[in-house]
């Protein structure tokens, strides 16, 4: 039962985001600012509690989920003939991409100094005279 519940939480926070990406007008995809409100959501036990286990049940099927994009190759085969070598070329380039990006920030953060803390006053200082 707590899978059905995560499962409707995460419909409610894609709807939510839906209605207002299309009320405001927002630059945002709807299913974007529900994930957005997700996150705002999971700090709250009981939506962390059901999406977890919604989330778990999902992830114990995951091979279920590839099988639409496998028909749905299958039913193009004449479009990756055609654009097969221009795709491949771009996931790969993609994925390097990513990869230096995330090397990069890795290193600047790790190259970063520690912020030490704060250290607390002794008597008589940091107050009014």
């Amino acid at each position: 039962m707590a899978p059905l519940r995560g499962l409707a939480w995460l419909l409610v926070f894609q709807s939510v985001g839906e209605a207002l990406s299309h009320a405001l007008a927002l630059p945002l995809p709807g299913p974007v600012l529900g994930m957005l409100l997700l996150f705002g959501g999971l700090f709250h036990p009981a939506v962390r509690g059901t999406v977890a286990a919604c989330a778990d049940f999902l992830l114990s099927h995951l091979s279920l989920l590839f099988v639409p994009v496998g028909v749905g190759v299958m039913t193009h085969l004449s479009l990756l003939q055609s654009y097969g070598a221009r795709i491949l070329a771009v996931v790969v380039l993609s994925t390097w991409v990513g990869l230096a990006v995330t090397v990069g920030v890795l290193h600047a953060l790790r190259d970063r100094p520690a912020e030490k803390p704060p250290r607390p006053p002794v008597d008589g200082e940091g107050r009014g005279a």
